[in-house]
């Protein structure tokens, strides 16, 4: 036998309280008190609908006495939403991918940006038709032995621009890219996965148990001759001859420099300008050891002199137009010695600090190498408060221009 309550029901195993006010003050009160009992007890549902029932009284009585009543809202009950069940790695790799890049492009600066799409596209120009649950550990071998095999332009040139991996490929020479290159891209696709993992789109990632077997060395890089740097000082490039000059004069990496911005220059009064090397809106930095104050050289003063009030020190400059304008440059004057590339400039500082006879740890400190240690061995980072701003500035003097 159904249970009954007065002035209340059940829907959806849910108790309902409905009960019309009189017509005369429908026009102030609506057409009915409706409220959920939120219960699916009966006895719950009773006990409730008799209080309820007693606001309903109070309501009545408040409207005919021309008191303010607060006018009920009605319950509205929705049905539930029964959401489509989503069947795990059925995505495509390709829309997989698409919504990842998109993700990153918010979090990564630009050239980072660039090169995690670069890497991406390759395995999606291979694999984006697959669903991400289809990959294998025999896909990632062959994407890995795949990739081994690019030349080290490959994507650089504007006549292969949208070329796939295979095609990338087949115009490869018989160069090939350096096994950190290698590294560096399998691992950002590996960091694709792990996120396809996270977001739950894939059980595994196949890229777990693979790795780039090729070994390779350190990149070397020459020091300029002091013929050299008189050279590429003297052709005072429109382009890239003032930021070439701040580095060799204070041993800033090419990112750094590019990175400048007019807030990072700080005034020392006796002890003349600083650079503030630091995280901005333009760059991060490449380690914590990074981030330090340099003293730029009084060479540079006339430089300092004519630099935008606001904004960026080198508008426009960016890492990759540095590096290829001075591969311009250098070729330019005949300066082909292997080895010779703009990070050159960071070694030529070093050098000159080296034969001036400043302590390499003092040395390291300025160019913001990251273990930084003395005769005797001891971390400098741990121990030491580091140089002062006057010894900084003592050392960088030491080092001219030819």
């Amino acid at each position: 036998m159904s249970v009954r309550i007065q002035y209340a029901y059940l829907k959806q195993q849910t108790w309902l309280y409905r009960r019309n006010y009189p017509k005369d003050l429908q026009g102030v009160l609506g057409q009915a008190l409706k409220q959920s009992l939120k219960t699916g007890d009966a006895r719950v549902a009773k006990a409730r609908a008799a209080e309820v029932n007693a606001k309903y009284e109070e309501i009545i009585a408040k409207a005919k006495a021309g008191l303010a009543v607060e006018k009920p809202v009605p319950v509205v009950v929705t049905p539930p939403v029964f959401a489509p069940v989503t069947m795990i790695g059925k995505v495509t790799v390709a829309d997989l991918a698409k919504a990842y890049l998109n993700r990153r492009s918010n979090e990564l600066q630009h050239g980072g940006f660039k090169s995690v799409r670069f890497s991406v596209g390759l395995f999606v120009s291979v694999f984006g038709g697959r669903a991400i649950g289809t990959l294998t550990r025999d896909d990632a071998l062959a994407f890995v032995r795949k990739v081994a095999q690019l030349g080290p332009y490959a994507g650089k040139s504007w006549r292969t621009r949208g070329y796939g991996l295979d095609q990338l490929i087949a115009v490869s020479g018989a160069e090939k890219i350096t096994a950190s290159t290698q590294r560096r891209t399998v691992g950002q696709v590996a960091q694709f996965l792990d996120w396809a993992v996270y977001e739950g789109e894939l059980v595994a990632n196949p890229f777990s148990t693979v790795r780039v077997e090729a070994k390779g060395k350190p990149r070397s890089y020459s020091t300029f001759t002091d013929d050299e740097v008189r050279r590429l000082v003297a052709a005072d490039d429109p382009r890239i001859g003032e930021v070439l000059r701040v580095c060799l004069l204070s041993g800033l990496r090419a990112g750094e420099a590019a990175g400048l911005v007019r807030e990072d220059l700080v005034w020392k009064g006796k002890l003349g300008w600083f650079a503030w090397i630091r995280p901005n809106a333009v760059r991060s930095l490449k380690t914590e050891a990074a981030e330090r104050f340099i003293p730029l050289h009084s060479g540079l003063t006339p430089l300092l002199a004519s630099v935008p009030q606001e904004g960026r020190v080198f508008p426009g400059l960016t890492v990759d137009r540095i590096t290829k304008r001075f591969t311009t440059l250098r070729t330019g004057l005949g300066l082909e010695r292997p080895g010779l590339v703009f990070h050159s400039t960071r070694k030529w500082f070093v050098t000159q600090c080296e034969r001036a006879g400043v302590p390499e740890h003092f040395t390291a400190s300025i160019v913001g190498h990251q273990s930084a240690r003395s005769e005797n061995r001891m971390t400098y980072g741990i121990y030491s408060a580091g140089i002062s701003d006057e010894q900084k500035r003592g050392i960088v003097e030491r080092v001219g221009l030819p």
